[in-house]
């Protein structure tokens, strides 16, 4: 599943409520917040919650709030009455660290509990069974990282979520907005690191695909129209988008369309099945250039059998005079590359078409 984080440091706008519309049309079905307030905002936090719940309710989106026991109490709540957070539409809560194992046992009896995936442990799973904990509400939420260079390495979230899943927790974690980032930093809110300057589609499905993580949120306030409507397209039919910007060649009309990586996957390029196979006019040789990173190019007569065939290069190659480079990948798109393996459909769109 997918999500959106909502800050309740900011009001709840018109312009808010279109944009909670806009993705839960286009199938996000949770909403993420925090109730990590300053004292004196108490009330105002507690307004916004309420608002934010609603919204949640009336369009059947899951609302989790990061909360500590402070917090709780600040907004006018309590771990001894959860069922007054519950009717205004909050359906979990993800704690703390400091909140005890007990409490939290105890809340997982009334609705989802999010626990921070990295630091929990095979002790903290014992004593929540020691406690009575219902484990079929508990997710394993991982955090985001506002600095750069302090988000999660790879090899450690791997084998985290193996562990995880071993122990049969649901996994959660985030990826960077690309339209409105959370200040002050404003260096975007991903889980991982690698994933902090990406295209937040990409890093979605790398997190799905690679991770095994089960729900996806973007932890900045927004993302934009054009990857709105990426995550749209491929929930729609499974085919990537990827936009390519022209750069004069002859050949720029035949590269665009749908297509699909062969089975047999290459280390350097993406290599489209069927290209070479359709009937086209001779190839002539055009302009000799290095293959950059996202190179779309058309294989020329001097191929032989080979002629028509269109890849998109992975990494940087150097020039061949029998392979003309016939368009470019922009660069909000090259992090897409590394998630075509064998056999996925994808499409080649013009620059501006989403």
């Amino acid at each position: 599943m997918y999500g959106i984080s909502i800050f309740l440091s900011e009001e709840i706008t018109d312009e808010t409520r279109t944009y909670i519309q806009e993705m839960s049309n286009i199938g996000f079905k949770g909403i993420f917040t925090s109730l990590h307030i300053p004292e004196d905002d108490a009330t105002l936090y507690a307004k916004r919650l309420k608002e934010l719940g609603q919204i949640a309710q009336k369009l059947d989106m899951k609302l989790m709030v990061d909360i500590s026991g402070e917090a709780l109490k600040r907004a006018g709540f309590s771990f001894e009455r959860l069922d007054e957070i519950l009717t205004l539409g909050v359906t979990g809560l993800r704690m703390d660290y400091a909140i005890s194992n007990q409490a939290i046992a105890e809340a997982s009896q009334y609705l989802t509990i999010g626990l921070n995936a990295s630091t929990i442990s095979a002790e903290d799973v014992e004593e929540l069974q020691t406690f009575n904990a219902d484990f079929t509400n508990f997710e394993a939420w991982h955090n985001y990282y506002p600095r750069p260079e302090t988000g999660l390495s790879s090899q450690f979230f791997n084998e985290k979520n193996q562990w995880l899943k071993q122990s049969g927790f649901r996994i959660f974690a985030f990826v960077p907005g690309n339209q409105q980032l959370r200040g002050p930093l404003q260096e975007g809110l991903p889980t991982l690191e690698k994933h902090r300057y990406d295209n937040p589609f990409s890093a979605a499905l790398d997190l799905n695909e690679n991770y095994q993580v089960d729900g996806i949120y973007v932890g900045d306030p927004k993302i934009s129209k054009r990857t709105i409507r990426q995550f749209e397209a491929y929930s729609r039919d499974q085919i990537l988008q990827l936009e390519v910007a022209d750069i004069g060649s002859n050949y720029y009309s035949k590269i665009l369309g749908e297509h699909k990586n062969r089975q047999d996957d290459a280390r350097d390029v993406i290599r489209s099945a069927d290209a070479r196979f359709n009937k086209i006019v001779t190839v002539e040789p055009e302009v000799l250039l290095e293959r950059k990173t996202g190179s779309v190019t058309i294989d020329n007569h001097l191929y032989g059998r080979y002629m028509g065939e269109i890849q998109i290069t992975k990494n940087d190659l150097p020039a061949n005079k029998k392979i003309n480079i016939a368009a470019q990948i922009v660069t909000d798109d090259i992090s897409l590359l590394k998630l075509i393996k064998a056999g996925r459909v994808f499409n080649l769109i013009e620059k501006g078409t989403l």
